[in-house]
């Protein structure tokens, strides 16, 4: 099955790609065949997810807001790229959590985002990760996803 079906069959649509917040670009790729995409946090319909994992928000609701994230990534992708066959694999993803001081499950949110991927992706889409808690984020969103992305 390709990408496309894969997305279909676990009940997922592309959104249309997202206008950065800032004087930046979504997606670039290089002579090296490498896709790096910038930091993306969750919206739907327009609106951010927001809140602090540990107060506001509980290991549980990480699902929502990491399926937005990764169809938004993907979207942009697929603008630059026109389509999923280009892409030799997920190289790596870095997560910025929003939390309080005392939430240590950091990893287990992204494992919403590294999960999602792999059922998308297969062999694909295993990568490297790094899950980093921090205080805040741009319009007080709850999680953002940046990485790397590897091309035929």
């Amino acid at each position: 099955m390709g990408i496309e079906d894969n997305l279909k069959s676990l009940g997922l649509e592309l959104p249309k790609p997202l206008k950065t917040l800032g004087s930046y670009v979504p997606v670039i790729t290089t002579d090296s065949k490498l896709l790096f995409f910038s930091g993306v946090i969750p919206v739907e319909n327009g609106i951010v997810i927001k809140g602090k994992f540990g107060k506001d928000l509980k290991l549980e609701d990480a699902k929502k807001p990491a399926q937005l994230i990764v169809l938004s990534i993907l979207a942009n992708i697929k603008e630059i790229t026109q389509n999923f066959s280009r892409i030799k694999q997920i190289v790596k993803i870095e997560g910025y959590v929003n939390s309080t001081e005392d939430f240590e499950e950091q990893p287990k949110v992204m494992n919403e985002v590294s999960n999602l991927l792999v059922s998308i992706f297969g062999e694909k889409g295993k990568h490297t990760r790094i899950a980093i808690s921090v205080n805040s984020l741009p319009m007080g969103a709850c999680l953002e996803v940046a990485g790397i992305i590897e091309l035929n």
